[in-house]
């Protein structure tokens, strides 16, 4: 098993994340149904699950460059799916959504993991959430701004990634304020900077990476309250209403028991939950 992915490059304001070819695991194949079989030739169509997700949040899985190994929610629920259809499995650890949905369309990626918003939907299709994802804002300690709804103010300077989930939500629900779009999340020393010199009044991004950041710095807080909880769901190339079927049918299963769960617990994730089944 090895990594061959690059170190993260930074600019002076933004870090990047490379992602470059996946991080192989392997595991025992275990006897499948002749429905299974079926689904594992279209879904898995070279003989490897290959699933992209976003190689920089926390919530989904965790990059281990030296290792080359990702674990978390991801790793584990790719897994399942995998041994659910009896074939081997890549994890590809992608920059944003933009490049996850490019992997599919160019077929080197059959599953994507990514939030569900109606742009995305145009390009792929999506299962039901598996993971829920709240977002808030992280301020400096000594800001004003006390809940969400207090950085809906045209005084207030709110930056978030450009088209991840937050700015996508955030841009279309503010009423009295906009966003200021970055390229790439800041890491954490220069997010601290940002929010106590006031070039910034609070960021937003999901509650698990922001809760990591203040953990680390107690110079900045995050707000108590979400201004949305995303459902993190599964992509799947347009074009195979069978391939979807197939997917919603397992996933509906996993959801049944206790996996992501369990799998959250063991990541130590803060703030994020296991989506109910489908119809609960």
């Amino acid at each position: 098993m090895r990594s061959t992915y690059n170190q993260p490059m930074y600019s002076s304001r933004i870090r990047l994340l490379s992602c470059l070819p996946a991080v192989f695991l392997a595991f025992a194949i275990a006897p499948v149904t002749a429905a299974e079989n079926t689904l594992a030739s279209t879904l898995a169509p070279t003989g490897t699950l290959r699933a992209a997700f976003l190689g920089d949040n926390p919530s989904l899985g965790r990059v281990d460059r030296q290792a080359g190994t990702v674990t978390g929610p991801v790793a584990d629920i790719v897994k399942e799916l995998a041994r659910r259809i009896g074939v081997p499995y890549t994890l590809i650890p992608a920059t944003d959504a933009r490049d996850i949905i490019s992997r599919m369309k160019a077929h080197t990626a059959d599953l994507g993991f990514m939030a569900y918003n109606a742009g995305r939907a145009a390009d792929v299709d999506f299962s039901p959430p598996w993971l829920l994802m709240p977002n808030s804002y992280i301020v400096s300690v000594d800001s004003p701004l006390q809940k969400v709804a207090d950085a809906d103010r045209a005084a207030i300077h709110i930056a978030a990634v450009k088209n991840d989930t937050q700015d996508v939500y955030l841009s279309a629900h503010l009423k009295n304020n906009r966003v200021d779009a970055v390229a790439a999340m800041p890491p954490p020393d220069e997010m601290e900077s940002l929010l106590v010199s006031g070039k910034v009044d609070a960021f937003a991004a999901n509650r698990q990476r922001i809760m990591e950041i203040v953990n680390r710095h107690p110079k900045l807080r995050v707000l108590p309250d979400n201004f949305f909880v995303a459902g993190q769901a599964i992509a799947v190339p347009k074009g195979n209403p069978s391939n979807l079927e197939g997917l919603n049918r397992m996933l509906a299963e996993i959801l049944e028991t206790s996996l992501v769960k369990d799998s959250i617990t063991r990541a130590g994730l803060q703030g994020v939950d296991a989506a109910p089944p489908p119809g609960r």
